[in-house]
């Protein structure tokens, strides 16, 4: 399916205020923890451009090929640890926002390992890749295949 419209190209400017959540998530959330947000984000909304980006970004930034597998069963999973878990809950329960919200017990988790503002700043790193995988899913941006 060809790509419908390059968001970046047509809406520039509100394109631009979502690329700014981006480089506030780069300065707040550690970069190995952010990939796995932006990984399992991406994997729960079905966003093959997205998946395909963070897991090769994710490998360069020296992530294991195990670890990465395993985002998408990360409950069952020993590879992650008490933060990540956390971190990994909280991008599931946002990115699956239903009728009742975020579980009280994934916000005390959360607030249990970091500060108020840590977990606002994890928030906002997971909404950022939400939004990203909303443009490139509505707009059919397809990975390609490495040469």
């Amino acid at each position: 399916m060809p790509q419908r419209i390059v968001m970046g190209k047509v809406a520039p400017e509100p394109y631009k205020k979502v690329f700014e959540l981006y480089t506030y998530a780069q300065g707040t959330v550690e970069a190995s923890l952010l990939e796995l947000i932006k990984l399992r984000a991406s994997m729960v909304n079905g966003c093959a451009f997205c998946v395909d980006m963070h897991s090769k970004d994710a490998l360069k930034a020296g992530e294991s090929a195990q670890r990465l597998f395993a985002v998408s069963v990360w409950p069952e999973s020993p590879f992650f640890s008490r933060e990540e878990r956390a971190a990994l809950a909280l991008t599931d329960a946002v990115t699956k926002i239903g009728e009742d919200g975020v579980p009280d017990e994934v916000w005390d988790e959360a607030r249990e390992i970091w500060s108020e503002k840590k977990v606002a700043d994890l928030v906002m790193a997971i909404i950022m890749i939400n939004a990203f995988n909303r443009i490139a899913i509505s707009t059919r941006q397809a990975p390609t295949l490495d040469a």
